[in-house]
């Protein structure tokens, strides 16, 4: 009996340890529950009551965002058409979250996370540090009890006497980085009774590639025509062919001029392409697409493999086959 607590003992430490360097080391690991080795989080003292909701991927603890945004008095909606996760926290940041998709929209901007959320059991999960980050929070790690404690962070008030210099001072951050974090253009604005939000989202330095209307109109005509009935994930891999080829030395280096030159997009030059409307489907993929989400990395070609055939598409790599097409490089 006592070696068989004792070995016990030793089974539960090692978990609790593995998962601490799973959160906190870097490297890519496969996705295992946290909850296996008795993680728990704590917002402001209470327990999240996540239970097998934690999850652990590519060395960071995800877990359902809508879960810890209401315990830190947000508010959420859900667009189930676009798969995206609003969330209007307690000091009026607005936070975008897509499944599958890198950018993220804070306040109207786009920046570019270095993880991405995905959907689980039809919930929405993100990085539990990126989420504490918007949420205004606090993220530390208790090794000895093996939780994830977030506590809101009051905003700095402004003072005649502690002002923008000194509450930059204080916290370790720019005030630029301050300014930019509020939504203030100059010092200027920075008056008594100002209250100025302190945690600074790690994705703040890294703004997502701009795009135009017309770039995403285009992006979702083409891939429409092009992948005819297939589902969103054939007109998302469309999309990413035309993108991959913008980033690729051998193609043109914008949109509009990959699709239309050479041969590859017939819609191009037969007038098709004009009169296209993207449907919702379409539009989505292509935002996405614009946004970061690729599930067909590297390809630059697609054909219907029951149509067009000859030693150069035999030559190619197919990356994947969706719906009628083969994805290649």
């Amino acid at each position: 009996m006592i070696i068989h607590s004792m070995q016990k003992s030793v089974k539960i430490m090692s978990c609790v340890m593995a998962l601490a360097l799973l959160w906190l080391s870097a490297g890519p690991l496969a996705s295992v529950s946290a909850a296996e080795a008795g993680a728990t989080v704590r917002v402001n003292g209470e327990n999240a009551k996540l239970s097998d909701s934690i999850i652990t991927q590519k060395n960071r603890m995800y877990v359902p965002a809508a879960r810890i945004a209401t315990m830190l008095g947000a508010e959420i909606s859900w667009d189930s058409n676009n798969e995206e996760l609003t969330i209007d926290t307690a000091y009026n940041d607005e936070i975008v979250f897509g499944n599958g998709v890198p950018v993220v929209y804070f306040n109207d901007n786009r920046y570019k996370m270095d993880a991405v959320p995905f959907m689980e059991d039809g919930r929405m999960y993100v990085p539990l540090r990126q989420l504490a980050d918007v949420l205004h929070a606090d993220l530390t790690w208790d090794t000895d009890s093996n939780t994830a404690k977030l506590t809101d962070v009051d905003r700095a008030a402004v003072t005649d006497e502690y002002g923008l210099a000194e509450i930059s001072k204080e916290y370790g951050i720019s005030a630029a980085t301050l300014l930019k974090r509020n939504g203030l253009n100059s010092k200027d604005q920075v008056k008594p009774g100002t209250k100025l939000k302190v945690v600074i989202p790690s994705f703040l330095d890294n703004p997502a590639s701009s795009y135009s209307q017309s770039d995403l109109t285009l992006l979702a005509k083409i891939s429409q025509i092009e992948a005819g009935r297939d589902s969103y994930e054939g007109q998302l891999a469309i999309a990413n062919v035309i993108l991959n080829r913008v980033k690729d030395s051998r193609f043109p280096d914008s949109i509009h001029d990959v699709i239309y030159s050479g041969k590859q997009f017939p819609p191009a030059h037969n007038g098709l392409l004009d009169k296209s409307k993207p449907n919702a489907s379409a539009l989505r993929a292509a935002k996405d697409a614009l946004n970061g989400r690729n599930n067909v990395y590297d390809a630059v070609y697609f054909y219907n493999p029951n149509v067009t055939r000859g030693s150069f598409w035999s030559s190619l790599e197919v990356v994947a086959r969706i719906g009628g097409h083969n994805f290649a490089r």
